[in-house]
């Protein structure tokens, strides 16, 4: 059996309540819910059928994986589903004016710097959606906390682990934020499925 990824579920990941959320984000929950109910779950319980008509259960470990990858995937199923459920999109490009244009809230791209003068730029964004690699930072964060509702010219204050640090707001904008897309993962059981068929139209087109 192939081994596959699920994110497990944070402990402190809000599953209650409103779910902030850009449009990108929603999109890639969708996308990973819809592949694990559809394409991934089934794959596995295809595998886990077969492994039980070997024999013993209690010592066929395709069997003993198959039932915990399949408790992983049903739990990251329940998991997306109530946080598309309660997802509230807000769209960083739609039109703004007044405060609302001026000051960091959800899904505002934010240029500051810290007391060192090093200047940083990063986008408030949902729990979902937190990607360091893009500077996607999450709004209820100890960084996305400080920014809130600052605006060009505030001094902000973010409690850090090494202490207090001073941070000077710099530019607040809203622009589209660019979340990465849900991609099927290279080692899921779905994927190890339809490798098979690939490598099949291969040796056809070579025979032509």
């Amino acid at each position: 059996m192939r081994k596959g990824f699920t994110r497990k579920p944070q402990a402190d990941e809000p599953v209650r309540g409103k779910n902030y959320i850009t449009p990108g984000g929603l999109e890639r929950l969708k996308d990973e819910h819809r592949f694990l109910l559809t394409r991934e779950r089934p794959a596995v319980t295809e595998v886990v059928a077969w492994a039980a008509s070997n024999g013993d259960r209690s010592e066929n470990a395709d069997y003993q994986y198959g039932k915990r990858r399949l408790r992983q995937i049903d739990g990251r199923i329940r998991f997306l589903a109530k946080r598309i459920e309660a997802a509230e999109v807000v769209d960083p490009e739609a039109p703004r004016s007044g405060q609302a244009a001026a000051k960091a809230f959800f899904g505002a791209t934010v240029r500051f710097s810290n007391a060192a003068g090093v200047e940083r730029v990063v986008s408030i964004v949902g729990t979902d959606e937190v990607d360091l690699e893009r500077n996607h930072i999450s709004w209820v964060s100890p960084l996305g906390r400080a920014l809130m509702k600052s605006e060009a010219g505030d001094s902000v204050v973010l409690q850090a682990p090494r202490g207090a640090e001073y941070l000077t707001v710099l530019e607040v904008c809203y622009q589209r934020i660019s979340v990465e897309p849900f991609r099927e993962p290279p080692g899921s059981e779905a994927s190890a499925k339809r490798r098979p068929r690939r490598q099949a139209a291969d040796e056809v087109e070579a025979d032509e």
